[in-house]
Parts: structure tokens; sequence; C-alpha cells
């Protein structure tokens, strides 16, 4: 039973959809995301498939840093290693696709657990830094390891297969990716309705007064670092299979600052952050390669366009920590509450 917002039941009150209105919207938004394929060129089919990987990785950065507290630049590392994982798996052993990914989430959350045993003793700038570090090492591995990762050459990965079809478009990619982000997104939802997921914003919000209330704060954050790991290296497979060939150089910091980026713009503790600030940054390189080719430029285009990126990536972190540190998320509930008051402003 339920009169206005007031909620009777338990199940109502766990449920993550509670009105009609939201099961209306989401059935506008399922028949949109499947037909969209069909209306769409190319260009755009690789943008819905690179923003649907993005969405994943960035929720996962999420998870750590916007419900954990905890601040990462290695999100681009964890991914590189999902990303190797499923190459050497595909190319060795020909597994199945699904398989692939699980494993090359598996490597990248022990790689997380390994990365985050200092996040008990430091946190901050100085977490930040440890994980710069853990970047730089696992580059060094991806360059060097030459019998695993191919050295600077890097590998060549196989299109993923379903059921005997090569998902070697962005249309039939399509189908694989958005289904697996969806249920990325949906994992992540419910895990902040579970113990686990209440212990992560506990230990964000003051981590001494969680441990002072019987929160170890070793095993959330190292399970904090571990899930965070999993949905980049999951990620990583998807980019690795997408565009399948990988190098030591395809994840680079500047990588883990567009993540990072992505969660700030888009609004940090909310997955519709993630889904938001992902779609905006990716989009952004779009936009600005079509500003740089409108300019009476002789040199290369993609000469200016990186140095170019970096900067507007740090004005974005920088004009929405000042003018709007909650991000487009909140942008876009103010919005919602403009509209659903509107007859009565005055």
């Amino acid at each position: 039973m339920r009169i206005g917002t007031a909620k009777y039941t338990y199940q109502h009150d766990e449920a993550l959809f509670d009105s009609r209105t939201q099961y209306a919207w989401l059935a506008i938004l399922a028949c949109a995301l499947v037909a969209f394929p069909f209306l769409a060129n190319e260009y755009w089919l690789y943008l819905a498939c690179l923003v649907a990987i993005n969405i994943g990785s960035a929720t996962g950065l999420n998870i750590l840093t916007g419900y954990t507290g905890l601040v990462s630049l290695g999100q681009a590392a964890f991914m590189g290693l999902g990303a190797y994982t499923v190459a050497v798996l595909e190319g060795s052993l020909g597994l199945p696709v699904l398989v692939n990914l699980l494993a090359g989430g598996a490597v990248a959350m022990l790689g997380g657990f390994i990365v985050g045993i200092p996040s008990l003793r430091v946190k901050g700038l100085y977490l930040a830094i440890a994980t710069i570090a853990a970047s730089m090492i696992l580059h060094f591995v991806f360059s060097n390891w030459t019998s695993v990762t191919g050295g600077t050459a890097g590998l060549t990965v196989a299109p993923a297969r379903f059921f005997g079809i090569d998902l070697d478009t962005a249309f039939r990619f399509y189908w694989m990716v958005v289904p697996i982000t969806i249920l990325m997104l949906l994992g992540a939802a419910n895990l902040f309705r579970t113990r686990i997921g209440r212990a992560f914003i506990a230990i964000r919000d003051r981590d001494i007064s969680a441990e002072v209330l019987g929160i170890p704060l070793l095993r959330y954050k190292l399970l904090s670092f571990g899930i965070s790991s999993f949905y980049a290296g999951v990620a990583g497979g998807l980019w690795a299979y997408f565009f399948r060939s990988i190098t030591p150089e395809s994840f680079p910091l500047t990588m883990s600052i567009f993540f990072l980026t992505a969660i700030i713009v888009g609004g940090m503790g909310t997955l519709l952050g993630s889904i938001l600030g992902a779609t905006f940054i990716t989009m952004v390189p779009e936009a600005l390669k079509l500003i740089v080719g409108w300019l009476p430029i002789s040199a290369d285009a993609t000469l200016i366009l990186s140095p170019v990126r970096t900067i507007v990536f740090g004005l974005l972190i920088i004009g929405f920590l000042i003018f709007e540190p909650l991000g487009l998320q909140e942008i876009w509930r103010r919005t919602q509450r403009f509209f659903h008051l509107w007859p009565f402003r005055s």
C-alpha cells in the first residue's frame, strides 16, 4: 500500500523503482535503446559502444571514489589488466566471451586488492600518488613482459563471438556491450542497498566513526578497491573486443584522469552521475575534433587535439568543483524539480 510518498511495506521501500511513472520511463528508454542501432549510422553506433564501455568503468571508479571516498588514478591500469587478460585468453584458449570478461574482471580485482593495501595508512593525495605508482608499474609490465603482452607491439584480439556470430561491427557489438553495461549498473545500484554498500558510504563520511561502529576498515577498503577494479577489468575486456588491438599506450594516465573527470563532472556518489559524466566526457573530444576541424589550422589537427583535450578536462574539473560541485546529476535533479513545481512557481 502506498499513499503519496509514504511506504508501508518493506518490499516497496526496498524497490529500485517504486512508481508507474518510473516504469513508464524505463519502458521508453528500453524501446529507445532497442531502436537506436537501427536508426543510427556507424559513427553514432561507434560512439554509443564507447559510451557504454566508459559508463561501466566510470561506475567502478565512482564506487571507489564517490561512494567510499578513496581517490584513485589507476583506473586505466586496471582496465589494461582486464584487456590483456581477455586478449591472452582469447588468443591462447579461445574461451567463451563471457568467461574471458569475467576472468579479466577477476584479474583486475586481484590487482585492486594489492593496490588497495596502502589505503589503510594513507588517503587523499597520498593514496592518489600510490595509485599512480601502481599504474606506472603495470605500464612497465605491459611494455616489458613480451612473452605474454607482446611488449610495445601489443596484442591483436579476435572479434567476440556469440552463437557463432562474429561481433565485428559496431552494430553487432552494441547488442553485447549495452546489456552488460546495464547489468553492471544494476549491480552497483543494488550494492548500495546492502550492508557492504552502506559500509562504503560510512567510511566515506567518517572512517573513524565507522571503525568505532564495528566496520573493519581494511576489509571494506580492499573490497571497494576490488569491486571497482572488477568493473574496470570488465570494461577493459570490452574495450579490447571493441578495438581488437591493445598496446601499453592504450591505457595511459590521461585515461585515468578522463574517468576521474567523468565522475566529478557527472556527480560523485551517484550512479546517474556516472552515466551523465561518462557520456558528456566521451562526447567532449568529439566536439573538440569538430571545433579544431573548423579552425584554419594548417598543421595536423591530431597534434593539437591531445594537449587541448587535457586542458579542457582540467578546466571542466575546476569549473564544476567551483560552480557545480554536485555535477550534472544535480543540474538534472534541479530541472526535474523545476518542471514538477512549474505551474505553481511565482
